[in-house]
């Protein structure tokens, strides 16, 4: 009988530490999953103290968020305590979406898993709930209710726990108010600028990625700022080209597809057709058969768009193809499209063929006729005819050669005027500082030693040892005026402070409260670059920003440091009036033609890409 009862005494004492030990170690294993620290995660599973069967299932999980499937399904026994159920639903949810396609089943998987931790009320269980439940959302295009999804970012606000949880709690918003928002042209910038700085803050790659493939097709679509959208679409490929994670591969593959539906649309396809060549599948599941489908389609633009009819035809099948499949639709159906996408391409030819012969048919009867007709005649009128267009070609061909130079000079002599410009007015600027503040300083420094000079042996002269100690202190404040001015000519840039700390700062002195706020984001730039390359951004940003306070009449200036190994990417935007970039006003102009020339000097690249009441965007790439 006592045996029994210390027994039960001991049962009820380590089941609930025991618990307790499950849940510090499924915290840690979810930390590290977090920041696809899948070995690790890996590694925390097999040395916990975790019950077996739960073991076996954590890792089956990891499996799953690395690589889209389950390793041994159906291999473990079920277990009836909440652990185990919320992350055999989680597990189990995530293989039906990503691997079979199954939605409907897979919601109901991972709304189960988030119920249950709402249940035992675990936050960082509730949140990995959430991130695969809102994931799917972004991944359909259509049959999703706007409530649901709102419902459920309500739902993850309440539950934040860190600032990887905060950052997809805003990149999950912005996606959000992208689908649903019916004027979507009137997007809240301010909720996007939050969310990049909030994303670069938490300094997680992948989800940089997905936030800069989401701004390409706002800024590409919605803003028709097309330079940007394709700066924000090679950002994301960089950051995603190099990852083994599955869901990386994916989005790198749709960073890809989408670039080069850009440069379709902007009649460059022959880039986009290469683009799309270098592609390559190499995972399988519902996510990338998905993803073939835009692949298919994209390619058929492709060909459409370079009038070469066979391949477009190919592709199109492809595509209409891999569509049906996806959404199973008869295989009658298929045939009867099949065929007649088949018929159409083999009339296609047929009429082509029936044209060629019936032209050429046209062509030589022409010439038969012709020559019966006119004869030796006409044809010696032809040739004379035919060589006095040649001169005139070689003549009007003459004169353009001519006026291209003519431009040429005007165009190198205006940038010298401008370069010129820039260097009159940064004299003038020395000269009225050393005018203004130093020449009154000396004026007066002057004046007290010609006294001293006329009564250095006049021994009834008075005052002359506070003259002396005024002509000194003098002397000092010009001293410190001479550095001051030394030290605003090095711009801010000294050696123990760097060129991203004097932007930081510069940017500090320019803010004011509501009327107008500087924003400096940066991404790894952290290292010191040459002091003369960062004398000359920081110059560069300087005058960007004064100009915007002259011109723009904006409150809002974000400015974008991006490291990419060998190039620094400059992106200083307003929320200004804009203007058109073609036909720059003379003052801006001028200011701007002074950067540009610059940049070129640092063998960079300046575009500039704005549009009217909606603001301006600076886009700089300098190599380092």
């Amino acid at each position: 009988m006592i045996k029994s009862f210390l027994t039960l005494i001991l049962i009820n004492v380590m089941l609930p530490m025991l618990a307790y030990s499950n849940i510090g170690s499924m915290h840690q294993i979810m930390n590290e999953l977090k920041f696809n620290n899948f070995r690790n995660a890996r590694s925390i599973t097999k040395n916990s103290k975790i019950d077996k069967n739960l073991k076996n299932l954590l890792i089956d999980y990891i499996h799953v968020r690395q690589y889209g499937c389950e390793e041994r399904p159906n291999s473990i026994k079920n277990q009836n305590t909440d652990l185990f159920y919320i992350i055999n639903n989680l597990k189990n949810g995530l293989h039906l979406f990503y691997h079979d396609g199954n939605e409907t089943e897979a919601f109901k998987k991972l709304n189960l898993a988030l119920k249950k931790s709402l249940e035992i009320n675990k936050p960082f269980l509730i949140c990995e709930s959430l991130r695969a439940l809102l994931e799917i959302y972004n991944n359909q295009s259509a049959g999703i209710e706007e409530k649901s999804h709102i419902s459920l970012l309500k739902t993850y606000k309440q539950n934040l726990t860190d600032k990887y949880e905060q950052a997809h709690y805003h990149y999950y918003l912005f996606r959000l108010k992208q689908r649903y928002n019916v004027k979507i042209e009137l997007l809240d910038q301010k909720l996007l600028h939050k969310t990049r700085r909030i994303i670069n803050e938490l300094g997680f790659k992948p989800l940089l990625g997905k936030l800069y493939i989401s701004n390409a097709t706002y800024y590409f679509h919605y803003l028709k700022k097309k330079d940007s959208a394709i700066i924000f679409i090679n950002n994301a490929k960089l950051i995603l080209e190099n990852s083994n994670h599955f869901l990386d591969k994916e989005r790198f593959i749709a960073a890809s597809i989408n670039h080069a539906g850009y440069n379709t649309e902007t009649n460059t396809a022959e880039k986009a057709l290469n683009q799309l060549q270098k592609i390559k599948f190499s995972n399988d599941g519902y996510i990338f058969d998905l993803l073939k489908k835009y692949y298919w389609y994209r390619k058929w633009k492709v060909f459409e768009n370079l009038k070469v009819q066979d391949s477009s035809y190919f592709y199109k099948s492809k595509y209409l193809e891999h569509e049906l499949n996806l959404k199973q639709r008869t295989s009658l159906f298929k045939i009867s499209e099949l065929k007649t996408l088949e018929k159409e391409k083999l009339n296609l030819i047929l009429q082509t063929e029936i044209e060629k012969k019936k032209q050429q048919q046209r062509y030589l009867w022409i010439g038969s006729i012709s020559l019966l007709i006119i004869g030796s005649g006409f044809s010696f009128l032809i040739y004379k005819n035919t060589r006095k267009k040649q001169r005139i070609a070689e003549q009007e061909k003459e004169l353009e050669v001519q006026k291209t130079e003519k431009l040429l000079k005007e165009q190198e002599l205006a940038a010298i005027d401008a370069m010129i410009l820039g260097q009159e007015k940064e004299r003038q600027r020395l000269a009225n500082d050393l005018h203004d503040n130093l020449g009154s300083t000396l004026a007066t420094v002057k004046l007290h030693f010609q006294h001293l000079q006329k009564n250095q042996n006049n021994p009834k002269a008075e005052n002359l040892e506070e003259i002396y100690h005024k002509t000194n202190t003098l002397l000092d404040e010009a001293y410190q005026k001479v550095r001051t001015m030394a030290h605003e000519k090095n711009s801010g840039v000294m050696a123990n402070q760097g060129l991203l700390l004097a932007i930081k700062n510069l940017a500090k002195k320019v803010s004011n409260g509501n009327e107008m706020l500087v924003e400096v984001q940066d991404y790894g730039l952290n290292e010191r670059l040459d002091n003369t390359l960062e004398i000359s951004i920081f110059r560069v940003i300087q005058e960007l920003i004064t100009n915007i306070i002259k011109h723009a009449n904006a409150n809002e200036i974000h400015i974008s440091l991006t490291n990419h190994d060998s190039l620094l990417n400059i992106i200083v935007e307003d929320n200004g009036k804009g203007f058109d970039a073609k036909i720059l006003p003379e003052k801006e102009g001028m200011g701007l033609k002074n950067i540009e020339k610059r940049i070129e000097h640092l063998e960079g690249t300046f575009e500039i890409d704005s549009t009217l009441e909606k603001g301006t965007n600076i886009i700089i790439n300098i190599p380092i």
